[in-house]
Formats: structure tokens, C-alpha cells, sequence
């Protein structure tokens, strides 16, 4: 028996590998983020963060407020309303919807806490669960009472939704893995 057996990652460890995966093409200048839509046990879509198909990346000045993030009016965690980037989530959502797979009864598993819309958008197109590795702090706006009320209630719509916990030294050990050359035998 050639080398020893790598246990596999669960199906949890495997959907934040695809995440992050999917992180690694954003090309946004702020925060990178992956999101992967799975249902019945099988993969339906990922998505990254960036600008809209067929539009220069953000770091090519493809979005007027991430070039300006430095020296713009823009508040850290806001205008996001002029801003042309579409989110992982949304992202992961619409790229299932384009190649035809329902997302009904889907799990959303993303590297970052869905925002408000991308929540609003999940619901919508019937995801169930949605688990994130990573927090963020809301903007000022965000901390809104009223929209903290909204926000909270789109959360306990989902049947789960909720920060995972994984070994990230364990999901490091599988990508070495699987880089490894095989074995002679």
C-alpha cells in the first residue's frame, strides 16, 4: 500500500476550499471574497467578487469607487450604491440562474458574512442555508437600529445561518495534498 490514506475534508471543509478558491479571482481592491451555492450534496455555482462581465476589473479602474477608495469621498464600508461591483454571493446566485440550476433548497457557503442585499437576494432565490467563515463590521449606517431589526430578521429566515468553524491549518494540509505527485506504484 503505497503512502498513507489522507482522510478526505468533509463536506463542510470542501464547500469553504471551493470558497475560497473562488476568492482567490477577485479582483476587488477592498476585501476578496468566494462564495459557493451547493445543493442536494452537489455543486451548482461559485462566485467572486468584481465587476460585471465584459468591464475592466477594479484594478484596472473598472469601478469608479474602488479606484477612489483612497482618496475619495467614500466612507469604508459604504456607498455601496455606487458601486459597480456585483457581490460573491449575488455572484454565486446569479451564475446558477444563468446556466439553469434552481438554487432552491440550496446552502450558500461564503468566506465573508452576507450583507444586507446579499442576504434579501439569497432569500429570494430560495437558499436555505447559508454558513460564512469570516465576520465583518457593519458600517455606521449599518448600525442603524432599524435596518440592525431588518438584518436580524432576513437572518432568522434562513433555516441556518451561521459562522463556521474549520481547521485552517487542516484545509491548508488538503491543498497540500492534493498538490503532492502521485505516488509510483
Amino acid at each position: 500500500m503505497p503512502g498513507a490514506a489522507i482522510a478526505r475534508p468533509s463536506k463542510l471543509e470542501y464547500a469553504v476550499l471551493l470558497a475560497l478558491a473562488a476568492r482567490t479571482r477577485a479582483d476587488c481592491l477592498g476585501r476578496r471574497v468566494g462564495a459557493v451555492v451547493i445543493r442536494e450534496d452537489r455543486v451548482l455555482s461559485t462566485g467572486y467578487n468584481g465587476t460585471p462581465i465584459g468591464m475592466p476589473n477594479c484594478s484596472e479602474g473598472g469601478c469608479h469607487r474602488c479606484a477612489s477608495r483612497d482618496t475619495g469621498p467614500y466612507p469604508v464600508g459604504g456607498a455601496y450604491d455606487l458601486c459597480v461591483c456585483v457581490h460573491a454571493e449575488q455572484n454565486a446566485i446569479l451564475a446558477a440562474a444563468r446556466f439553469g440550476q434552481s438554487t432552491l433548497g440550496g446552502t450558500l457557503t461564503t468566506t465573508l458574512r452576507p450583507c444586507f442585499g446579499c442576504c434579501k437576494e439569497a432569500l429570494q432565490a430560495g437558499i436555505v442555508a447559508v454558513r460564512y467563515l469570516d465576520e465583518w463590521e457593519p458600517a455606521a449606517g449599518e448600525q442603524d437600529p432599524g435596518l440592525a431589526v431588518q438584518y436580524a430578521s432576513l437572518r432568522a429566515r434562513f433555516a441556518v445561518f451561521e459562522a463556521v468553524t474549520v481547521d485552517r491549518t487542516r484545509l491548508l494540509a488538503f491543498l497540500a495534498a492534493g498538490a503532492a505527485p502521485a505516488a509510483a506504484g
